[in-house]
């Protein structure tokens, strides 16, 4: 019989074989906990029990649970649910995560990229994604306050234009002292 403690073991397991990052299994712990004070002996012995109970057990956390905003909730619901399929998928036969696509993510930075002249509309800035490595930047790294800094990275060809609309945002940012 698969238990609630079985769950915990999967995610170390698959957190040591590269299949959740640090972040996700912390996550997913914690989604966990909290459902597992509101479970009853059975539901603890029985991940199975869990998924077809979870209805009823999230108007038990929920009401356990009032300092915290229906939408975290729900995030730990979606949480748990995560975990229960990736376990009955893989954490059943352990052989079976060698199998286990995970998602990657490319990191990229925002910049602002012109429309080609062709286009109909004028000439108005998007955000787009670009990889930061291919653009030369100036990296400035400033000491405000004791235990406070702030890293800036602009274009090494930034324009007086882009200047300007920086300056703005960080006037808007600023808090009366």
């Amino acid at each position: 019989m698969n238990k609630l403690t079985d769950l915990y073991n999967f995610i170390d397991f698959a957190k040591g074989n590269r299949k959740y990052a640090e972040n996700t299994a912390n996550g997913l712990k914690s989604a966990l906990k909290i459902f597992e004070k509101v479970l009853n002996v059975d539901e603890l012995n029985s991940v199975d029990l869990i998924e077809d109970n979870i209805e009823e057990i999230f108007i038990n956390v929920v009401a356990k649970n009032k300092d915290k905003s229906i939408g975290s909730l729900n995030t730990y619901k979606a949480r748990l649910l995560k975990i229960i399929k990736d376990y009955q998928r893989y954490g059943t036969n352990p052989s079976k995560i060698q199998g286990w696509d995970t998602k990657s993510y490319k990191l990229a930075s925002h910049n602002i990229v012109k429309k080609d002249k062709t286009d109909k509309e004028p000439d108005k800035p998007q955000i787009g994604l670009s990889d930061h490595t291919n653009t030369p930047v100036h990296k400035i790294e400033l000491s405000l306050r004791e235990n406070l800094k702030s890293v800036i990275q602009v274009p090494k060809d930034i324009t007086a234009k882009e200047i300007k609309m920086i300056k703005g945002i960080l006037d808007s940012l600023s808090v009366e002292e």
